[in-house]
């Protein structure tokens, strides 16, 4: 830590010692003061209590209230430091875009959640949808369990109709912001639970004349499968028609990177549970997924990826997703190159699943992934990933069960005469 003021003091320039932020020694860029008084710099105290601590850093008192007030005179005490010592190379630091202020956030909600005046709902509903697209300390800031829970309820005011009133636009604008936060439990199972509100999902994210609206809705649906943990959820919510075919033609969209990357997350977070994976081989999943990979981000390759290793698990999914690379050589291809893609660690194991579904025992596909350098690169993630716990049948913590596959694949393509490899 004292590295990482060294350059300021090098230069003949000492940081007052209450202009540092008593966690990393910096020099505070945005200083914000707890309970106990004390003042820490944003980013060092937001780190401090992610980590699970709920003391003070330097008194230890237990912290009573974990509201982070701005230091506006102490900042700018510090901006006023910095400029009068910007001839020795000191750089002024910007004035840092506070988070949305929490009681502006309740009036909003009280706005929205008003039974008249449409207008006026809509307008707050909107602003509360621009905070939340402007940050995510403002995410963080609006997505309390009392803002969540209100927001669903008036996201699903229209029941099951999908061609909302002018009078009841407030329900698409919640589910915009509902659109941008998680869910617990809690409020996931009060989305599941009731079928007129899953029945809305479905015919939204199927056949709404909005894709604005379709992809929010496909977001809601994602965000109750991951909230949900529980599989008989997932199964229901997978059931609801409309779902898995909407998912599947967000998926499918050309030109609309957002929508693809929601269509495969609900489509991923869906096929968790095992009875969804049919359904969604028989939508056509597999062939929308296989189709997108080139396109994706390294986290969203990950979930595209581990979709197509769950689809390979049932039946018919290993010919459907064999049909979307256009043939069991070319698919083969394909994930000996997306195992060497710069994607993660994990989507490289997602890839050695899916070959292993794939290749089955067809030693002329095993002899295609040979040709195409899946030895070498099998070898890198099993002295990479694995231990010699996973060569026993459990993974070590930092590569839970995923190291198995490209285990397995090791051990099947061993089985090959010497020649070949």
């Amino acid at each position: 830590m004292p590295g990482s003021v060294a350059p300021l003091d090098l230069a003949g320039v000492t940081i007052p010692h209450h202009f540092r932020c008593p966690i990393s020694l910096e020099l505070m860029r945005d200083p914000v003061t707890m309970c106990t008084g004390q003042t820490y710099d944003r980013a060092s105290i937001e780190s401090w209590m992610a980590t699970g601590n709920t003391t003070c850093p330097v008194t230890r008192a237990p912290l009573t209230d974990f509201t982070l007030i701005p230091n506006h005179n102490l900042r700018r005490l510090i901006q006023d430091w910095c400029v009068a010592h910007r001839s020795l190379g000191v750089e002024r630091i910007p004035t840092p875009k506070q988070p949305a202020d929490p009681s502006l956030v309740r009036s909003l909600l009280d706005s929205a959640a008003a039974s008249s005046f449409s207008a006026s709902r809509v307008a707050a509903l909107r602003r509360l949808r621009s905070l939340a697209r402007e940050s995510d300390k403002n995410r963080a800031v609006i997505s309390t369990h009392e803002t969540r829970s209100a927001l669903v309820e008036i996201a699903f005011e229209g029941g099951e109709q999908l061609e909302l009133p002018e009078a009841d636009q407030p329900a698409l604008e919640a589910m915009a912001v509902l659109a941008m936060l998680p869910l617990t439990e809690t409020e996931s199972v009060a989305v599941a639970s009731r079928p007129e509100r899953l029945c809305r999902l479905g015919e939204m994210v199927r056949r709404h004349a909005s894709m604005e609206a379709r992809i929010n809705a496909a977001a809601v649906i994602e965000a109750v499968a991951v909230g949900a943990r529980s599989a008989e959820t997932r199964a229901s919510v997978g059931g609801t028609n409309g779902v898995v075919v909407g998912l599947v033609a967000l998926a499918e969209q050309r030109g609309n990177p957002r929508a693809v990357r929601v269509g495969i997350r609900g489509l991923f977070a869906l096929c968790l549970a095992k009875e969804n994976r049919g359904r969604a081989v028989a939508a056509g999943a597999a062939a929308a997924v296989v189709g997108r990979l080139g396109e994706l981000a390294s986290s969203d390759a990950e979930r595209a990826l581990a979709t197509v290793e769950l689809l390979c698990r049932v039946e018919g999914g290993r010919e459907a997703v064999v049909a979307g690379w256009g043939g069991g050589d070319a698919a083969v291809v394909a994930l000996v190159r997306a195992m060497a893609g710069k994607a993660s660690w994990r989507a490289a194991e997602h890839a050695a699943g899916a070959l292993l579904a794939v290749l089955g025992p067809s030693e002329a596909l095993q002899m295609v992934a040979v040709a195409a350098g899946v030895v070498g690169h099998l070898l890198m993630l099993v002295q990479g990933g694995c231990s010699d716990r996973a060569e026993e049948g459990t993974a070590p913590p930092q590569a839970p069960p995923l190291c198995l596959a490209s285990l397995r694949l090791h051990r099947q393509l061993r089985r090959l005469p010497p020649t070949i490899l």
